[in-house]
């Protein structure tokens, strides 16, 4: 496929602070996904835990059904904040190969690394997903969601794992810088980022007016009031 269709809202290109929450982040992204309104062939996922107030939102303002994608982080051993790639809930990972040269990261470190991320997902996926089956995604239109793209390569795996599964892949996000949107486009059919920015430095958290991490309590939270 070639390089996806990408929307934006010019008006909001290389601003801060345009949302005021997730929860308002979504409902915007919402009013540019218009043409998913009400589609019994459209399934919305959201990649825990930033993407799932997000998703939320989207969800109820498009009468579409939502779903989790479990996917972490592949994190940096002395730096848990950062991460050098990525790894889906069925174990497909993409490294960030330049900065695993830079950080010297050794292939046992990386396996460990693996290990340890697999074991949270399954966790993870035990405590929001329960033993509900995997959706069936044969010529479903995948929404996939989150609170914005910081390198992408979390997206990144998330999009190539539903790839193949998937009639069509659009993500859906309040942020992202032009780097994360260049890395995921080839994979996907359209993206919707209402905040692109440019520039050397990029934090998701400068979209937003008011924001704090999620924790998994506060992610099961949402599932229990929203039914998911």
């Amino acid at each position: 496929m070639g390089l996806a269709e990408i929307v934006e809202n010019i008006d909001f290109r290389d601003r801060i602070h345009v949302f005021d929450d997730r929860s308002h982040a979504g409902e915007m992204l919402a009013k540019w996904l218009k043409q998913y309104e009400g589609r019994e062939d459209v399934i919305i996922f959201a990649i825990p835990a930033g993407g799932v107030p997000v998703a939320v939102q989207v969800s109820k303002k498009l009468n579409v059904p939502w779903d989790l994608a479990v996917t972490r982080k592949l994190h940096i051993p002395w730096n848990m904040e950062a991460g050098f790639g990525a790894i889906s809930w069925d174990g497909t990972t993409i490294l960030n190969k330049s900065l695993v040269d830079s950080l010297g990261l050794t292939s046992g470190e990386i396996d460990r690394c693996v290990e340890e991320e697999k074991k949270a997902i399954q966790k993870r996926s035990e405590e929001f997903r329960g033993n509900r089956p995997f959706p069936n995604l044969e010529g479903k239109v995948v929404i996939v969601v989150d609170d914005g793209l910081a390198s992408g390569f979390s997206m990144l795996v998330t999009v190539k794992t539903l790839r193949d599964k998937a009639g069509e892949v659009v993500v859906a996000v309040p942020t992202a810088p032009v780097s994360a949107i260049e890395l995921i486009s080839s994979y996907i059919d359209k993206v919707v980022c209402l905040n692109i920015r440019s520039g050397p430095l990029f934090a998701v958290a400068d979209a937003y007016k008011v924001w704090h991490d999620l924790t998994d309590r506060d992610v099961i939270d949402i599932l229990r009031r929203n039914n998911s």
